[in-house]
């Protein structure tokens, strides 16, 4: 018997080694090449579709493909005619998600995308395809998003392209009129086979496990042996294919995954029970492999069901606070939540603004600037009548459009995780994972060879189950469930509080913050409660009406405050509008023109300048008079700079006048750094020096400090009513919670431990698991009930651990 389990030993070995160096594999995609070879540039390829598209790589440059993964391509398909439809310009319109000034965007499904080198080249297309601008894949939905010129190339050309070097899209029209789609059960029908077949075979095996001798089962044992043989084939060549095909296609490509230790003992579980009924050595270990398959299933099975509950890639970081105006009867303007808007609705788009929905353009110049979807920062001029689309930015001036449709929410939090504003993509949880998981299986194969051969001069007869319980019972699965479950569902806990993070990124480096930096105006102070004197020259009647027409296209919180003052009811439409950051407006309409700004944009005398926040009001050049705002600072803001003050160093960059200085010296911590009269450029010079030195937190409100927030490591914008989404910015917080920003903080930096706390019990596990299988006191049945409860027991730690902190922080009164 030992002889025999030495060759099957020798068996596999060769096995792998002709798995791990076959000679004839095409270059491209690593299938057999046969007898009918193509030969080029010293490389063998399986058929001229490969070849053709190694020529393509290589000749733009794109080589670097073979580097990241060998044999990663897939065989191309003849493409003659299939995509003919694809002329028909209807049809194009209901595929792409952006058609305008020469420019479209579209979403393709790509199935083949499985790697590395996948991802590569596809965010490359612009070294194969000049018109293509930027193209941006998203590795777990297999789609890839593209920006493509139309003068001279069309969509047929570009998926035409993708085709040929062996990425062919998915295109069914039918996923553009439904929302619902086919719910895959493959799984459920493997976890059903497995399970209906190690119920019948633990039954079948009772008989021999009570060791029963009686002349009947005696006499059949041979019948019901076989019978568990044929209950273990679906099981083996169906329910547990998927661990096969990943196993050989992580081989093929020189990569030991963890479904090759899985697979491994599978097999071997297999070919030991079968030779074990042919020479009727024992009843073999079918138990042992159905119940080993149907427990793997199952723990896979819980956990999709559990991830998907708690993913943090779910459609609630859509409903982040964007508001916007909505125009009613009498020209009543109401802000309403951005989900809220329907077909039909009439909605006022103030300079700066995102449109938050396609719409057709009623009233008003519009100067579009489309970089948050198309890449061009040119702006697009529009004019009544005109098609607006989704996620383009009005410039200058306010707006009047009817919405075409509801707002497509995931849309507008597809704009926000676009990689352009991306930042710091490898993060440490993840970079540890990744070095783990491509450690682990080799380790795990080493210890069950050693402990096998071990085994095999001391009791054969434990080989087999010492084998595959080291094979199955050590999974780096936990360790990488961890980060994503843990800061997945702090996410949600933050959301559910109003504080609305891009991604789990964001919160990884909002707890390594060094230094938070406030802006003043619109964050440290609300416009709700503002008191407001005028000084000067009384306004003409016509006077106050322009001003206020001229305030309404703007965004600015002081513009804000003072459009909801004035009681005009007359709403004009301006000839001119513009608005100059950080200095001021100006609204023409007719012969008449008005200022609106710093004193030095509308000609103020200068020695009016530093004393409190104040707004200057010029009239066909000449100087009126100014608004003096007193500053109402939200509730609590004073408290947490102490409170931050204990845990990193605090600032505030301010575009008003030094007017404050001296109350906020008194209010806030002592030697905390006050910097007034900063511009945007100024604000993202100071950050970016800052970053030098530490991590930096931005918190402003999101139109002047734009520049900022894109800069900063973590950029938060604060929403009061108002449309201030920016895809440059990280976070948006509700102005009502900003008063616990500390909070905030420190669960991130707790999330962090228990993400530490997770990886050292799942070391544990591993290291407790590997010492009883190998020893021997672990059956692999047994080991397969474990391996996925690893899991589980690491998911439900990390989920009871994050809503404990949730409910505490639920319970705590806001400071």
């Amino acid at each position: 018997m030992s002889c025999f389990i030495g060759s099957m030993y020798i068996i596999f070995a060769k096995g792998i080694m002709q798995m791990w160096m076959e000679p004839e594999k095409c270059y491209h995609c690593g299938d057999d090449c046969g007898k009918e070879a193509v030969h080029f540039d010293e490389r063998n390829f399986c058929c001229h579709g490969c070849k053709t598209v190694y020529e393509i790589f290589s000749s733009n440059d794109l080589s670097y493909y073979y580097d990241l993964q060998a044999s990663a391509g897939a065989t191309p398909n003849e493409v003659n005619g299939r995509y003919d439809f694809l002329n028909n310009i209807d049809i194009v319109k209901k595929l792409v998600e952006f058609d305008a000034d020469g420019i479209q965007v579209v979403n393709l499904s790509i199935p083949h995308i499985h790697c590395s080198s996948c991802i590569w080249v596809l965010e490359n297309l612009n070294r194969l395809l000049p018109a293509v601008r930027t193209s941006q894949v998203d590795f777990p939905k297999k789609t890839v998003r593209i920006t493509y010129l139309t003068q001279d190339f069309s969509l047929k050309q570009l998926v035409t392209m993708l085709s040929r070097i062996g990425y062919e899209p998915y295109i069914s029209l039918d996923d553009y009129g439904k929302k619902a789609k086919a719910i895959d059960r493959a799984l459920i029908y493997k976890l059903g086979v497995a399970g209906f077949a190690f119920g019948n075979v633990m039954l079948l095996s009772f008989p021999e496990y009570f060791e029963v001798e009686e002349f009947w089962l005696d006499r059949y044992k041979f019948v019901f042996r076989w019978l568990m043989f044929a209950f273990s084939l679906p099981v083996v060549f169906y329910a547990a294919q998927d661990y096969f095909k990943s196993a050989y296609k992580g081989l093929r490509s020189r990569l030991l995954n963890i479904d090759v230790p899985i697979a491994l003992g599978i097999l071997v579980l297999f070919l030991r029970s079968t030779v074990d009924i042919i020479f009727d050595l024992g009843s073999g270990f079918f138990d042992s492999l159905t119940g080993l398959v149907f427990f793997l299933l199952l723990g896979k099975f819980f956990q999709q069901k559990t991830y998907a509950f708690l993913s943090f890639e779910r459609d609630y970081k859509s409903y982040f606070p964007i508001a916007v105006t909505k125009l009613s009867g009498q020209g009543r303007e109401e802000n309403i939540e951005v989900y809220k808007v329907q077909q039909g609705d009439r909605l006022l788009i103030r300079s700066q603004e995102i449109i938050p929905v396609d719409c057709i353009l009623l009233k008003g110049d519009a100067q579009i600037d489309y970089s948050f979807v198309t890449g061009e920062s040119q702006a697009v001029e529009k004019t009544s009548g005109d098609k607006l689309f989704a996620g383009g930015k009005q410039l200058s001036g306010v707006l009047e459009v009817e919405a075409l449709k509801s707002v497509s929410q995931s849309y507008l939090t597809q704009l926000w995780s676009n990689s352009v504003f991306e930042k710091n993509k490898a993060t440490e949880f993840q970079t540890l994972t990744d070095s783990i998981g491509k450690r682990f299986t080799l380790a795990v194969l080493t210890i069950a060879v050693t402990a096998s051969a071990y085994w095999l001069y001391i009791d054969p007869s434990k080989v087999m189950n010492v084998f595959t319980a080291v094979l199955i019972i050590a999974c780096p699965c936990a360790i990488a469930l961890a980060a994503p479950f843990t800061l997945g569902n702090m996410l949600r806990i933050f959301g559910k509080h109003m504080f609305y993070l891009k991604d789990t990124n964001v919160l990884e480096r909002l707890a390594k913050v060094g230094t938070a930096i406030f802006d003043k105006t619109g964050t440290l102070t609300t416009s709700k409660s503002d008191a407001i004197f005028y000084e000067g020259v009384a306004l003409t009647p016509e006077e106050m009406s322009l001003l206020k027409n001229t305030l309404r296209a703007s965004n600015h919180p002081l513009s804000r405050s003072l459009y909801d003052l004035l009681k005009v009811n007359e709403i004009m439409t301006l000839d001119e509008f513009e608005e100059q950051t950080g200095k001021g407006l100006i609204g023409r309409s007719g012969d008449r023109s008005i200022k609106v700004g710093s004193s030095a944009y509308v000609g103020a005398d200068e020695k009016e300048k530093n004393i409190g926040t104040q707004v200057f009001v010029s009239a066909n050049d000449g100087y009126k008079g100014k608004f003096v705002f007193k500053n109402n600072y939200r509730a609590g803001i004073f408290p947490l700079f102490s409170r931050l003050k204990r845990r990193m160093a605090v600032a505030i960059l301010s575009g008003d006048n030094e007017g404050e200085k001296e109350y906020l010296t008194a209010v806030l911590p002592e030697n905390t750094p006050m910097f007034f009269n900063q511009k945007p450029e100024d604000k993202l010079e100071f950050v970016k020096a800052l970053q030098q030195k530490q991590k930096v937190l931005m918190v402003g409100d999101g139109l002047n400090d734009a520049g900022a927030l894109a800069q900063s490591d973590v950029g938060i914008a604060v929403s009061e009513n108002i449309n201030v989404f920016s895809p440059a910015c990280d976070g948006i917080l509700n102005a009502d919670q900003l008063a616990r920003l500390d909070d905030f903080v420190k669960m991130s930096r707790q999330s962090m431990n228990i993400i530490k706390m997770s990886f050292v019990l799942s070391l544990c596990y591993n290291v407790i698991g590997l010492y009883f299988a190998v020893t021997g006191q672990l059956q692999p049945v047994i080991a397969a009930i474990l391996m996925p409860l690893s899991s589980i027991s690491i998911v439900a730690f990390t989920t009871v651990a994050t809503n404990v902190l949730g409910k505490k922080f639920h319970n705590r009164e806001t400071p």
